[in-house]
């Protein structure tokens, strides 16, 4: 159980560190540092790279996988369920929305 709880705290750190990495691209958009706001997106698009070559599964996920039987949306992640069951649709759309917003903006600046 020790060891699951582990898997699960790593995992929701490492979520909050890219949750944070998608909503700092229109924050610095917004302030016209499109470097820095690249620079997300990338980090982002790595780990996007990570879940496509998993099958679209979190690698923590298989490793939380070996120490229960539990397989709810949330068995390996602190998270309420309704989020862990649409996180990459909610925050696969909020990357893509910041994306065009980098984009827009960009291409708009003098």
């Amino acid at each position: 159980m020790r060891s699951l709880r582990a898997v699960k705290l790593l995992h929701t750190v490492i979520w909050a560190f890219f949750v944070a990495c998608i909503l700092a691209i229109p924050f610095f958009t917004a302030r016209s540092h499109f470097r820095l706001a690249l620079l997300f997106v990338a980090v982002v698009g790595l780990e996007v790279a990570v879940l496509l070559l998993n099958g679209m599964t979190c690698p923590l996920t298989k490793v939380a996988a070996r120490f229960t039987s539990d397989r709810r949306a949330n068995f390996d992640i602190y998270l309420p369920i309704w989020v862990a069951r649409n996180n990459k649709t909610i925050f696969g759309a909020l990357y893509v929305m910041a994306i065009l917003f980098l984009v827009v903006r960009w291409l708009a600046s003098p």
